[in-house]
């Protein structure tokens, strides 16, 4: 009987470096550009080494993707306690960071069945999570906007903020400015600014 590989742990400062590492080349490169030997060369070790972490290079995305996801579930989670929710939601899918990474994975699920169930799992528990969040602050909104379903609101956001990143990777901007305006000004009208402190002084 084969002794199982043996690999380095989850919570270790070097798995983490590598993972790093490996987000920055997807960031900068795409994901193409992300195997063993760049990953090594990028953080001056040896591809051995990634070997330990990592076996293959499956599991090295797979690490990767679910490592943001769980940050960002619990960026979401956050918003639960926002007095501002739609526009916390707002600027956390139009990072610009996280949606371009993001775009980067759902390309590369379209080679790798793995990292495309990984994204489907997420996704359903991001959009559930978001869902939950919205469905109990309707009452809070004006009429109109508390007939939008809001599994619809959510998945229009997400189209939206995809779309923008997708089109400024290929050069296309015809339209953008004027979409963000309208944001911004439904956003406005939606959840009036908090007023601060240093307003009245």
């Amino acid at each position: 009987m084969a002794t199982p590989r043996r690999t380095g742990t989850e919570s270790s400062a070097t798995r983490a470096f590598l993972l790093d590492v490996t987000e920055r080349i997807m960031r900068e490169d795409g994901y193409a550009a992300v195997s063993s030997r760049t990953v090594a060369k990028s953080a001056g070790v040896t591809p051995a080494l990634i070997h330990y972490y990592f076996p293959t290079l499956d599991d090295l995305f797979v690490a990767l993707f679910r490592r943001g996801a769980e940050r960002n579930l619990e960026r979401q989670e956050v918003l639960l306690a926002s007095s501002q929710p739609l526009h916390e939601i707002w600027a956390l899918v139009t990072d610009a960071a996280r949606t371009a990474l993001l775009t980067e994975f759902m390309a590369l699920g379209n080679h790798r069945k793995i990292i495309r169930d990984e994204i489907a799992e997420y996704s359903k528990r991001s959009r559930r999570q978001l869902t939950d969040l919205l469905t109990s602050r309707m009452a809070q909104y004006e009429p109109g906007l508390a007939e939008i379903p809001p599994p619809a609101l959510i998945f229009l956001i997400g189209a939206v903020s995809r779309a923008f990143v997708s089109e400024q990777a290929i050069g296309v901007s015809e339209g953008h400015a004027e979409m963000l305006e309208l944001v911004e000004r439904l956003l406005a009208r939606l959840e009036p600014r908090q007023p601060t402190a240093s307003d009245g002084s």
